[in-house]
């Protein structure tokens, strides 16, 4: 694909209000059950190895959400950038192709995500905002013209 150029920088949230929303009540009822847990359980009894598995476990629970609610992307001249536990990044000039994807009958939940195909394999951005949305259907569109096999 060639060097894709939008009108202007767009740059928003990674994750959607209702999924932020959903995810909050998820992890919220996660946490208080895991604490009802240990209250009837003597935990401090166990095996250093249950309570390392315990204390990774509800880390990487508030890890993977606080990265849902503070995530964002960003799609500019150089390419596709999204923070998160682990960033994602695509320069133009890797971009071989992009497609949305969405789920059905949930896209109130979870937004389509652009799946770009790279010289690196397969990266997914998400995108929360109405503008990075239809910058992604720009995207796709690119993607289409330059080779209508794309996946």
């Amino acid at each position: 694909m060639h060097r894709y150029q939008g009108a202007q920088p767009v740059s928003g949230p990674a994750y959607a209000g209702p999924f932020k929303i959903v995810s909050t009540v998820i992890v919220l009822v996660l946490l208080g059950y895991g604490f009802a847990i240990a209250l009837r359980f003597p935990l401090l009894s166990y095996g250093f190895g249950v309570k390392l598995v315990l204390v990774g476990a509800t880390s990487l629970l508030i890890a993977s959400w606080y990265w849902f609610i503070r995530g964002t992307t960003t799609i500019d001249a150089d390419g596709m950038r999204q923070s998160a536990m682990i960033d994602k990044r695509v320069r133009w000039d890797e971009v071989r192709s992009a497609k949305m994807l969405g789920v059905p009958f949930l896209g109130w939940l979870f937004p389509p995500r652009l799946v770009v195909r790279s010289s690196n394999g397969f990266t997914t951005f998400n995108g929360g905002s109405q503008a990075l949305l239809i910058e992604f259907a720009n995207i796709a569109l690119a993607s289409q013209r330059q080779d209508p096999a794309a996946p």
